[in-house]
This record gives C-alpha cells, structure tokens and sequence, in this order.
C-alpha cells in the first residue's frame, strides 16, 4: 500500500477509525512519555469472532447472562486504545494521549505499571487461530502513525502481552507472524 490513510488528529484519535468510547482510561503521570507499543489478542466469546461483545466489554455493557464466559468477565474496567477486527476496520476507545487500562500488572525493560507509558492494540483473534492480512497491514499502518505522534516508539519498543506479563497473558500468542509485522513496518 503506497503512503498511510492513517493520521492522529490532535486529541489523539485516529482520522477515519470508528470510535467507541471508552470510560476506562484515566490520565497518564505527567510528564510521562508514550514509548511503548503493547499487541494484545482478544475473541469473545473466547475463540469466536465477529459480534459486539469486545466493543461491549471495553465499555462496560457486556451482559454477563448471554455466555458462561461472560458472567467471568463482565465486571471488569478494562480497555484499550485500538482494536483491528478479522476485516480490518479499526475501532478506537480510547485516546493515544489517555492512559487505557489494557497492560494489567506488566513490566518492560524494568519498568512496571506499561499502561503508564504504553499504548494498547488489540487483534481479533486467539494465540492459535492465525490473524489476517487485512490485521497484519491495518496493525502496520496503525503503526507508522502511531509512531510518526511518538517517536520513542522505536521498532524495539514494540512487544506483546505476554513478554509484559509473563505467566499470566499469552497473547497474542504463537500464531501471531512476528516477522510478517516487522516486513510490513519496513
């Protein structure tokens, strides 16, 4: 794909993204530069894709009576800045300048608390099932923007969930192409 649809306006929102709120996010510390880019995985419910559901957890309206796995996760303040669904579109919650709540308990380079300088990019998918072309060239778009706003986010800036909360996340998992992503940023 020649040049990048993909800008961030000054509020920090992507130009052209769908927005769906998000009121789990706060500010960040002040003075606190955005240096870290964190890939997650997320299906709901787990392993099924398509539907509202993450949109509906990441603000707080998942109903935790239409799947078992719901009345689990229902009652947490969770979020993140993007999501890139199977098709591509690419769903914004939060502002790139906000802190999302989307590291949890998480560590990088021996910094602790990532949501404090990290943002959060969510992919449809699970650690085993593969993600899509249109994910990987989305995610990589998304990328270059991002960077262009924040430029600590240097290609070694970039990690997954599970290289900031070992033991306790693993996304986004093995089936996530590592190399085709790093190809794709150039």
């Amino acid at each position: 794909m020649l040049g990048n649809k993909w800008r961030i306006n000054e509020q920090g929102w992507l130009q052209d993204a769908r927005y769906c709120h998000s009121n789990f996010y706060n500010q960040r510390p002040q003075g606190e530069p955005v240096s870290l880019l964190v890939i997650h995985g997320i299906s709901l419910p787990p392993g099924q894709f398509g539907g509202p559901y993450i949109d509906q957890l990441f603000t707080g309206t998942l109903n935790p009576t239409e799947h078992p796995y719901f009345a689990e996760i229902a009652h947490l303040e969770v979020s993140a800045h993007c999501l890139i669904r199977r098709d591509g579109e690419v769903v914004q919650y939060v502002s790139f300048y906000d802190r999302a709540w989307h590291a949890g308990r998480s560590c990088f380079a021996e910094r602790e608390n990532c949501n404090d300088f990290a943002i959060g990019i969510e992919l449809e998918g699970t650690d085993d099932s593969g993600y899509t072309e249109q994910q990987y060239q989305q995610l990589a778009d998304v990328t270059r923007a991002i960077q262009e706003s924040f430029p600590a986010i240097t290609k070694q800036r970039i990690t997954g969930h599970s290289d900031i909360a070992p033991g306790r996340k693993t996304d986004p998992g093995p089936s996530f192409d590592w190399n085709q992503y790093r190809r794709l940023l150039g």
